[in-house]
């Protein structure tokens, strides 16, 4: 049983041209880290989907990532990054782990919301084995419930820029 309720964050309007500019240097650092463009893999290991919303809406006209040449894959095979949301659920734990083996090297793993990070509203349920970092190893936390897809753009960013 949930106890506590989700308090979404607040959200204005997303300024075109910050995204523009937040998703061109994405895409540059992309390249000048991995000489191609950034592939991601979207795990769902048993969130609200408040999370997916916002991933997806990275897809749309707004911020439209497959201008700057990222893009999400269907395979894990195919990924650079895997952006996980929710927290582990005992159902989830082995699709995670064997999405986690199956990218190739090099590989990052962000968890994306508070679910991701801490388990957040899910915490103490039984159905939850804990945060994504308790499954496999994580690079980036962004956190929010749920993360805008600019903090997300920004995460990204900071995850290709770090040495």
């Amino acid at each position: 049983m949930i106890i506590r309720t989700p308090h979404p964050d607040p959200v204005g309007p997303a300024d075109p041209g910050t995204t523009a500019s937040l998703a061109a240097r994405l895409e540059a650092a992309a390249q000048g880290r991995l000489g191609r463009s950034l592939a991601i893999r979207h795990v769902n290991t048993g969130s609200c989907n408040g999370c997916e919303l916002e991933l997806r809406a990275l897809s749309n006209v707004l911020y439209d990532l497959e201008r700057f040449g990222l893009r999400f894959v269907a395979s894990p095979r195919h990924a650079d990054v895997l952006m996980v949301t929710g927290p582990v659920t005992r159902n989830m734990r082995e699709g995670l782990e064997r999405t986690w083996r199956a990218t190739p090297d090099p590989k990052w793993v962000v968890a994306v919301g508070d679910c991701a990070a801490g388990c957040g509203v899910f915490a103490g349920s039984p159905a939850c084995i804990g945060a994504v970092a308790s499954v496999v190893p994580v690079d980036l936390v962004i956190r929010g419930c749920p993360p805008t897809p600019t903090q997300l753009l920004q995460g990204l960013l900071a995850l290709l820029s770090a040495r």
